[in-house]
């Protein structure tokens, strides 16, 4: 039990240092953080962000968060950028220089070779008197005061503070830009967020499976409807095709519970005379939301007034957006 409760302090420790680290950068950011989000604004380059060791690991990150919110970024490993890779950097480039030291000998090399080509240099860095810190043209301050590791020597709240801070940066600038949800889903339209900012009920459903009877249509007939169709229901019509209401395979089992003479049962006396409908131009994750809320399966898809199908639960499962 002494274990098990050493565990659980130890990872409460943790989150309270990583909090307190990531409060205490909140004065550091000012006139250079600005200005260094109104700079890239206004570039016509990339952002080339580069690091070594965790710091490398934390710079891919910020890429993706970069790329994928509007700000087109690539990443440069340190030691590969002075054995060749300087290569892909442009002189309209912006590079972010991701250190806790800052002091590496990586860095020594790279930062003067930037220099000469006249790139703009940012350092996410945790020294303000370091080599990177002082050859920056804007410095964004992640310093701690120590690590979550009892030691002091794994990268643990360092890194986290550097990912905070290039999470800022990302956010700024896509705020800064008008990023929006339909800017969102041009760049994840593989994704399951993606597709529900932009798939649509018109893109889900099966046209081909209408499963439809008329108002007299026998208990037989509605039967063999639902199961051809294999959908778990069928709209009820009137003979110009108006949808009058929707019987389920539910309907039919509560049907059997009571004393009906089954040979006489017709359509209209069974359905449910107010189906959930879902227009066919309308976004699949509302149809998710409508399904959620009322409990159901399915819902009737309209297209005006006419009758398109019916759009079910596993339709949207299978787009990965349930």
């Amino acid at each position: 039990m002494n274990l098990l409760k050493n565990i659980k302090t130890t990872a409460i420790n943790v989150f309270q240092n990583e909090a307190n680290a990531l409060l205490n950068l909140i004065p550091h950011i000012g006139a250079d953080f600005e200005a260094c989000v109104e700079d890239i604004l206004k570039s016509k380059g990339r952002v080339v962000i580069t690091g070594i060791g965790k710091s490398a690991i934390v710079s891919n990150k910020i890429v993706a968060t970069l790329n994928s919110t509007g700000t087109p970024s690539l990443f440069m490993h340190a030691a590969d950028a002075i054995h060749g890779d300087l290569g892909m950097i442009k002189k309209e480039d912006f590079v972010i220089c991701v250190s806790k030291s800052g002091n590496t000998p990586e860095i020594k090399v790279l930062v003067p070779m930037l220099k000469q080509v006249g790139n703009k240099l940012i350092s996410i860095v945790g020294n303000r008197n370091s080599y990177l810190a002082k050859q920056s043209d804007y410095l964004l301050f992640t310093g701690i005061e120590e690590e979550a590791c009892p030691n002091n020597l794994a990268p643990t709240t360092s890194t986290t503070v550097q990912m905070a801070m290039g999470d800022a940066l990302a956010v700024c600038l896509l705020t800064a830009r008008g990023f929006n949800a339909e800017s969102f889903a041009r760049f994840h339209p593989g994704g399951s967020l993606g597709k529900q900012l932009y798939l649509k009920v018109e893109d889900v459903i099966d046209k081909s499976l209408v499963p439809m009877v008329e108002e007299n249509a026998s208990l037989k007939d509605v039967i063999l409807e639902i199961s051809s169709k294999r959908l778990g229901a069928t709209a009820v019509v009137d003979a110009e095709k108006n949808l009058k209401g929707i019987i389920t395979d539910g309907d039919l089992r509560r049907m059997l519970q009571n004393n009906f003479e089954l040979n006489e049962i017709k359509a209209k006396e069974i359905m449910s005379k107010t189906p959930k409908v879902i227009a066919l131009g309308e976004f699949a994750v509302k149809a998710v939301e409508l399904m959620k809320t009322f409990n159901i399966t399915q819902l009737v898809v309209k297209d005006g007034a006419t009758l398109v199908g019916f759009i079910h639960i596993h339709d949207l499962m299978k787009e990965g957006i349930v």
